[in-house]
């Protein structure tokens, strides 16, 4: 039930943020979202008896929050105002292939071995077959700004992860999570208010889907998929619950398909085929390399 949780919940979770910004602002919606998640999340565990944290805690974790959550998720939902939910949780599927580029690149990096070096090979193809000339039909296709915005949520999401993978002082993960929520979601709504969504958001302007999309993001994608998660974590191998990556694509191609009519032909399914096969070649090489880490 776990594993089904955060296959479906989180794969349907980009067909959420496409039907949430029709008609509510991309950044305010995101931060709305996780400052929601976030402040029931850290009640909760003050309420269990969870210590206060200190400041170097919290300047730690708004970094990460930044990093992760307006970097990569606040923007991820800008992108989704043109692009389609299937083809954004496809790219963004991809980003395996830039954390073992970028694991390489950085001083200090490990040299990817020759498996790892073929799935990120793999994937740039798949991704060249989706975003190359004939794939998407041409009212479906996503700008060059949307395709280069989610290529840097990517990054923005390796950023924070490696910055809190070499944190020195260690914060319980589902209170760290918690904090990320809320600072992540005051630098998402700062920027949309800098950007001019407040002055355009009306509130009676919102449809009742927008709302319900909303709603699911905030109950279903942040308050019990992320939890169930770190319970996952906790009880299985990285390497299993790492599956959800190659799982979520599929779930929200298919639902963006049936439920928005987004582009389904058979470049595309052969796109996400080849993307899937790179990231979880990707995935059972690190997973195989781990032990002689």
């Amino acid at each position: 039930m776990a594993f089904a949780a955060i296959y479906l919940i989180w794969g349907s979770t980009y067909l959420g943020i496409r039907v949430a910004v029709e008609t509510l602002p991309p950044f305010l919606m995101a931060g709305m979202r996780f400052a929601i998640a976030g402040t029931l999340l850290f009640a909760f565990l003050k309420l269990r008896g969870a210590p206060w944290p200190t400041a170097a805690q919290w300047r730690e974790q708004a970094i990460i929050g930044a990093f992760l959550l307006l970097g990569g998720n606040a923007v991820v939902s800008w992108a989704e105002l043109r692009t389609p939910s299937g083809i954004t949780a496809l790219i963004l599927g991809a980003s395996p292939l830039i954390v073992i580029t970028f694991d390489w690149l950085r001083p200090g990096g490990s040299r990817p071995h020759t498996g790892l070096v073929c799935g990120v090979a793999v994937g740039i193809a798949g991704i060249a077959l989706l975003v190359g000339p004939g794939a998407i039909p041409a009212n479906s296709r996503p700008p060059v700004a949307d395709l280069v915005a989610l290529f840097l949520a990517s990054v923005s999401w390796w950023v924070g992860s490696f910055y809190s993978k070499h944190l020195k002082s260690r914060t319980p993960l589902m209170l760290a999570s918690s904090m990320q929520m809320l600072t992540g979601s005051g630098c998402m709504l700062l920027t949309g208010l800098a950007l001019g969504e407040g002055r355009a958001f009306h509130v009676e302007s919102v449809s009742t889907v927008s709302w319900a999309a909303f709603a699911y993001l905030v109950v279903a994608g942040s308050i019990v998929a992320f939890p169930v998660y770190i319970w996952l974590l906790e009880h299985s191998t990285p390497a299993k619950v790492s599956t959800y990556a190659y799982v979520n694509p599929v779930v929200a191609i298919i639902l963006g398909w049936l439920i928005l009519g987004e582009p389904m032909n058979l470049r595309i399914v052969l796109a996400a085929a080849v993307i899937i096969g790179a990231v979880a070649i990707i995935t059972i090489g690190k997973a195989r390399a781990a032990p002689d880490a």
